[in-house]
């Protein structure tokens, strides 16, 4: 008996895994994400008329502490919990992805990319750091 309850208690684990991993998602998070490539598209394309970056691909996510992230490939990531934040630190994270394909990194180089269209970036940074995606 002790065998089929670790079983059982696996088996609930594991589903749980596949039941977020694939995706299965209800009409909030659907209309939530939705919501939220709607303000990401419109932004990017506004703030990209400026750096006419390339953008391979947008992905809306709902990563547990990460408010955004840039691959090499040049996709740009978001959390779908963009969408509570004020606009302007909805923009400072649009722009602070989006400067990440012109620098894969936090040089100077890079701080002088965001700064050429938020230059108050420092102060909206630390605000932004201070939003802990978890508890949003």
């Amino acid at each position: 008996m002790a065998k089929k309850n670790i079983w059982t208690i696996r088996f609930i684990k594991f589903s749980k895994k596949k039941f977020y991993k694939t995706g299965f998602l209800t009409g909030f998070t659907i209309r939530k994400r939705e919501h939220a490539r709607q303000l990401v598209e419109n932004r990017l394309s506004y703030i990209n008329k400026i750096y006419k970056f390339k953008i391979n691909r947008v992905a809306i996510k709902n990563q547990k502490t990460r408010w955004g992230s840039c691959s090499s490939k040049g996709n740009l990531n978001f959390n779908y919990k963009i969408i509570y934040l004020k606009p302007a630190l909805a923009d400072y994270l649009i722009v602070h992805e989006l400067c990440h394909l012109g620098q894969m990194n936090h040089s100077k180089k890079f701080w002088a990319l965001v700064e050429k269209t938020i230059p108050d970036y420092r102060r909206i940074n630390k605000e932004l750091r201070r939003i802990p995606v978890k508890f949003i």
